[in-house]
């Protein structure tokens, strides 16, 4: 009795300890799911931002924003490429750990641009924008240059793959529509010797002997049973049809009428 109580015990305390890592993971993956969300909505917001300064503001203001929302839109685009392209091309990995180094540059140059958006002496940015839009450029020249490559990439991998496959759609298709068995030499030999006999046989005069005259249908027949058994050797021979399986995408067919 004791030991079945603390076999029970047992039990509960390991469901209770389950629920619990289960819990926590749930939490876990929610947590990281919301902060994933906050930070998706807090880009998109300060993307925002820097358009509408862009846009609206003219002078030091809106070129420090337009710098920035260029560096952003690259990194942003380049990073999604090669994420994508890593999952199907694993030599992109190596890709990838350039475009890291490149990222903490970038985020560097975003850092002072956006430092600079608070700083009041507009003279001073003013003479350094020469110097910030050659960061700018850099960065976002090598961010592109990686970006068009992988893409250059998947596109020729895909277009290698679209050929060899339609060769190999072409050579089936050639494969089935050979259904024809060439006809053999001598079976074409004796029908065609056949059909030559049972002419002449036909075109005998009809004043001859009786024994030519009893011969004749003889050879007639002799040419047309040849006849026959070459053109029994040419037809192919067919077995019934099997059955065709049906698939649940089939239609019923449908019964025949009977009059």
């Amino acid at each position: 009795m004791e030991a079945a109580l603390i076999i029970f015990a047992l039990m509960v305390l390991i469901t209770f300890l389950g629920l619990g890592y289960a819990t926590v993971k749930v939490a876990k993956a929610t947590k990281r799911g919301v902060d994933r969300t906050i930070s998706q909505a807090r880009r998109t917001v300060e993307d925002t931002t820097l358009r509408a300064k862009s846009f609206g503001q003219v002078g030091v203001a809106g070129a420090l924003a337009q710098l920035r929302l260029d560096l952003r839109t690259s990194m942003r685009s380049t990073q999604q490429a090669l994420q994508e392209g890593a999952r199907v091309d694993a030599s992109l990995k190596e890709s990838i750990m350039l475009f890291e180094r490149l990222s903490a540059h970038g985020r560097d140059l975003d850092d002072e641009l956006k430092m600079l958006e608070q700083d009041p002496d507009r003279q001073r940015i003013g003479e350094r924008m020469p110097d910030l839009r050659e960061r700018t450029a850099k960065i976002t020249q090598a961010a592109d240059s990686l970006r068009w490559a992988a893409r250059d990439r998947a596109s020729r991998f895909a277009e290698d793959e679209l050929s060899s496959l339609s060769e190999q759609i072409r050579m089936e298709s050639g494969a089935l529509r050979d259904w024809q068995r060439e006809p053999q030499v001598d079976e074409l030999a004796e029908v065609a010797a056949a059909w030559d006999a049972a002419q002449a046989a036909a075109q005998a005069p009809a004043n001859g002997s009786a024994a030519d005259a009893a011969q004749a249908p003889a050879a007639a027949g002799t040419a047309q049973a040849s006849a026959g058994r070459g053109e029994e050797r040419q037809r192919p021979a067919l077995d019934a049809p099997a059955p065709q399986p049906q698939y649940p995408w089939q239609k019923a067919p449908r019964p025949e009428t009977t009059t």
